[in-house]
C-alpha cells in the first residue's frame, strides 16, 4: 500500500455548492454524506494512524461569484494546508437561465484566479481543482442536458488553465464521468445529471485518493 501526500497533523478544507455540501450543515453535519465523507472514510480506513482535521464548506447552490463573497472566512482565514474546489456547474446553468447572476466563462476566470492567488502561496499542502461535470451524455442539440454540455467545455477550460497557472492537482471529474457512462446508465451514478448518487460520490472520492497517493 503506498503513502499519501497528505502529512499528520494537516487541515484539509473542501469548498465548493452542493456537491461539496451534501447536507454537511443538518443531520449529515459536519462533513455531509457525499464524497468529501466517502474520502475521509476511505483514508482513514487505509492510514489509520494518520490524524488530519477534515473541514467542509460546500454551500448549496453557490458559483464562484458566491465563494468571493466568503473567500476570506470560509478559506484564507481557516489556514488550510491542504485545498480542494469544486465550483463552476451553478455558474453555468444562471448563464442558461439568464438573469443578474449569470456567471460567464470569463468572469468565471477572473474570480477563479482572484482566489487562487489569495490563498495559494500560504498552503503547505497543495491544491486539488476538480473539473465541473455533468452525468449526461445527450449530444441531441436539443434541450437542456444537451445545451449544458455544449457549454460545460468552456469552464472546464477555465479549470485547466488554473491548474496549470497554479501548479495544482487536477482531478477531470467530467472525464471520468463520460468514460463510466460508455459502459453504464447514468442512472447508476446520478438521480439527475447534477447531483450524483452513492455510487458517484464514490466515484469522486476514488479519484480524489488516487491522485493524492
Amino acid at each position: 500500500m503506498g503513502g499519501l501526500k497528505i502529512k499528520d497533523g494537516q487541515k484539509f478544507l473542501f469548498i465548493g455548492d452542493s456537491i461539496t455540501d451534501c447536507g454537511r450543515r443538518g443531520e449529515s453535519y459536519p462533513l455531509g454524506n457525499g464524497y468529501v465523507k466517502s474520502f475521509t472514510d476511505k483514508v482513514m480506513a487505509r492510514f489509520p494512524e494518520l490524524k488530519v482535521e477534515y473541514i467542509n464548506k460546500g454551500i448549496s447552490g453557490h458559483t464562484i461569484k458566491d465563494l468571493q463573497n466568503r473567500w476570506y472566512d470560509d478559506a484564507v482565514a481557516l489556514q488550510p494546508d491542504w485545498l480542494s474546489i469544486l465550483v463552476g456547474i451553478n455558474d453555468l446553468h444562471r448563464v442558461l437561465q439568464g438573469g443578474p447572476e449569470a456567471v460567464t466563462p470569463e468572469q468565471y476566470r477572473k474570480i477563479y484566479d482572484a482566489l487562487l492567488s489569495a490563498i495559494v502561496p500560504s498552503l503547505i499542502g497543495g491544491v486539488i481543482l476538480m473539473e465541473p461535470f455533468y452525468i449526461s451524455r445527450d449530444d441531441t442539440g436539443i434541450g437542456l442536458r444537451s445545451q449544458v454540455l455544449e457549454m460545460l467545455p468552456e469552464y472546464i477550460d477555465v479549470v485547466h488553465e488554473m491548474h496549470r497557472k497554479y501548479d495544482t492537482l487536477l482531478i477531470r471529474t467530467h472525464e471520468i464521468f463520460q468514460r463510466h457512462l460508455r459502459y453504464r446508465h447514468p442512472d447508476i451514478f446520478c438521480p439527475e445529471p447534477v447531483h450524483p448518487n452513492q455510487a458517484g460520490y464514490t466515484v469522486i472520492a476514488e479519484a480524489l485518493l488516487d491522485i493524492l497517493s
